[in-house]
């Protein structure tokens, strides 16, 4: 039978005993029939999708399940957890579904952010309800109503408590830092967000949950949850891409590769590869776009969303008229390959 994930891991709990966040070191996309029948026959994992958690003697049976099957990372994590007091939770996922738990929640935003699955590749509906504000701090994730009276100890105690901030999602290095990235301001890229090997985020870019880049890319404006950019486009400083959470609806918005969203330009619906916006220029899907032959004169005007995914299109503002044109890209986008050698 099919598996669709296995992770182990452990978990932060509230003074109530709920798990608030999980941690995967990892975790395993497509999980063999033989792995999950020998974590299921130690961990009590019966069928469907579970987050279970688990007794520290327990992660000694498990470390032995991983290691049977050749699965050394998880393996000589579940020795070491044996070790530790910390809450050890085991979440398997037969089936790509809507999350149900926090950790299994978390788990579905490490898997993407692992470069395990692609933003829309896997489902995360219902994520946004099923998480709640959780104060990021020094000391850990700390569940909000628990915060005030943290931050009183920690005074007695005679240290400070940093509060990083507060969200449902924590940025991602604290989880994962992918190979061959540069991230300026780590607090701008949240889990679940994909990067791609080869991508620089500057210190104003940010990239959202379920979102990211496809391979090497600058960015140095707002990748939006939902939207993907494709291998070597740039999104220039200021720049926008509108998201499924921001207004975009349920139109996936994608930019294809080599393209360039120049400085302060905004989209709001799919691009294809080789295209460029003007810096500037905010273009919705129901922008009413002239479009010019290759003379320059006009041919008809449309609507943006009737040119969705289509390649090699340069969009801009007539500077006389205020109109908005589009014409054929001469020239596509080439990034600085020195600026991207990020390993």
């Amino acid at each position: 039978m099919a598996n669709f994930a296995l992770a182990f891991g452990t978990a932060t709990k509230n003074r109530d005993g709920k798990i608030i966040e999980a941690f995967f070191p990892s975790p395993i996309i497509n999980p063999s029939d033989a792995l999950v029948a020998a974590v299921a026959q130690v961990s009590g994992y019966s069928e469907g999708n579970q987050a279970i958690e688990i007794s520290p003697e327990i992660a000694g049976e498990l470390s032995t399940a991983f290691a049977a099957n050749a699965d050394v990372a998880n393996a000589d994590f579940a020795e070491k957890a044996a070790q530790s007091s910390q809450p050890l939770v085991l979440v398997v996922l037969a089936s790509d579904e809507q999350p149900t738990s926090v950790a299994e929640g978390f788990l579905k935003l490490q898997l993407i952010s692992h470069r395990l699955a692609k933003p829309h590749g896997i489902v995360l509906d219902g994520i946004f309800g099923l998480l709640h504000n959780i104060a990021w701090t020094n000391q850990g994730p700390i569940d909000l109503p628990e915060l005030a009276s943290r931050q009183i100890q920690a005074r007695l105690n005679g240290e400070i408590l940093t509060v990083d901030c507060v969200d449902k999602f924590p940025k991602m290095v604290d989880y994962i830092v992918p190979t061959g990235v540069r991230i300026a301001d780590t607090s701008r890229v949240r889990l679940g967000a994909h990067v791609g090997e080869g991508t620089t985020v500057m210190h104003e870019g940010f990239i959202n949950f379920n979102a990211g880049t496809e391979g090497v890319s600058m960015v140095e404006g707002r990748i939006s949850a939902g939207v993907l950019v494709g291998e070597g486009s740039d999104i220039g400083g200021g720049a926008s891409i509108m998201g499924t959470l921001s207004g975009g609806g349920k139109v996936v918005i994608k930019i294809g590769e080599n393209s360039l969203l120049g400085a302060n330009a905004g989209l709001g619906f799919p691009l294809g590869d080789r295209c460029t916006i003007e810096s500037g220029l905010y273009i919705t899907a129901g922008t009413k776009v002239t479009m010019l032959d290759a003379s320059g004169n006009e041919v008809e005007v449309a609507k943006a969303r009737d040119l969705s995914g289509k390649s090699d299109l340069l969009f801009r503002r007539n500077s006389v008229t205020g109109k908005i044109e589009c014409l054929t890209n001469k020239s596509a986008v080439e990034l600085n390959s020195e600026l991207h050698s990020n390993n």
